[in-house]
C-alpha cells in the first residue's frame, strides 16, 4: 500500500523549502504521511522517524564537537539532546510551515499548536531520513546545518536536563527530592499524551504534558525551574 500522494504543485512547494529534489519521490511522500491514515506500517512515516532520528542525532553531534572543540564530554551531550528534542524539530517544523503538507487521519484534525508538537518533530525527523535515503548523508547534513547551525551556538544551548537541574536545586535549598506523579495518559497508541505532575515539599507542584512519561517530567521540571527563578523562560506556551 503506497503513501499518500502530494501534488506535483505540493512537492515543488515543499522541495524548495527543503532546498533538495528528490529522485525517489515515494520518500518524501512517506514522510509526510501519519499512521492516522490508516495505510500499512510501511506506507506512513514510522520507520523513517526512527532512522531520521539517528541521522540527526549523528550531525548534530559532529556539529558541536567541531564547534565547541574545548567543551567536555558533558556539555556537549547537553546540547545535544536540547538541540535534538522534540520541542527543536518541531519549531523547525513551524519555521518551515511543514503542517500544510503533512497527511493525517480524521483522528488528527489539527496539527498545530502544542498538543500536536510531536507530530510536527516527527516530521521533521522522518523527512531527515528521506532525505539521507535518498541523496545519502551529505544531502541529509546539509538540511541539518542549514535549520541547526544558528540553533547550536545560542547561549542557552547548555541548558541541563531539566529534572537533574530541579532535583539539585530542591536538595540545596529544602533538603528533599522532587517526586513525580502520573495523572492522566491519554490518546491514541500512535500519539500518546502523558500528564505528570511534580511535587515539592514547599513549592507549588506543576504540571506537563508530553508523548512519553520521562518528557513529561521534563516539561513540569522545567515550569517550576522558569518559574521560580532559577532558569530565565525561553519562550510563551501556545
Amino acid at each position: 500500500m503506497k503513501p499518500l500522494s502530494l501534488s506535483a504543485e505540493e512537492r515543488g512547494r515543499l522541495e524548495t523549502l527543503i532546498g533538495y529534489a528528490f529522485s525517489e519521490k515515494q520518500w518524501l511522500d512517506r514522510a509526510l504521511t501519519h499512521a492516522s491514515v490508516g495505510l500499512a506500517k510501511d506506507a506512513n512515516y514510522e520507520r523513517l522517524e526512527f532512522l531520521g532520528d539517528r541521522v540527526l542525532g549523528l550531525c548534530v553531534a559532529e556539529l558541536l564537537f567541531t564547534t565547541f572543540r574545548s567543551a567536555p564530554e558533558g556539555e556537549l551531550s547537553v546540547r545535544l539532546n536540547q538541540l535534538v528534542s522534540a520541542e527543536s524539530c518541531a519549531i523547525v517544523a513551524d519555521e518551515m510551515e511543514l503542517h500544510r503538507f503533512i497527511r493525517t487521519g480524521a483522528d488528527v484534525k489539527k496539527i498545530t499548536g502544542k498538543r500536536m508538537m510531536n507530530v510536527r518533530a516527527d516530521v521533521v525527523e522522518s523527512l531527515i531520513a528521506a532525505l539521507y535515503l535518498d541523496g545519502g548523508l551529505e544531502a541529509a547534513r546539509g538540511f541539518i546545518l542549514r535549520h541547526w547551525k544558528a540553533r547550536a551556538t545560542r547561549a542557552d544551548g547548555a541548558r541541563r536536563d531539566a529534572k537533574t537541574e530541579l532535583q539539585e536545586w530542591a536538595h540545596a535549598k529544602f533538603g528533599v527530592t522532587p517526586s513525580y506523579r502520573i495523572d492522566d495518559r491519554s490518546g491514541p497508541d500512535h500519539d500518546p499524551r502523558f500528564t505528570v505532575t511534580v511535587e515539592i515539599p514547599g513549592v507549588s507542584p506543576e504540571t506537563g504534558a508530553d508523548r512519553s512519561k520521562r518528557a513529561a517530567e521534563q516539561v513540569a521540571a522545567t515550569r517550576i525551574l522558569e518559574r521560580e527563578g532559577v532558569w530565565q523562560k525561553t519562550s510563551a506556551e501556545d
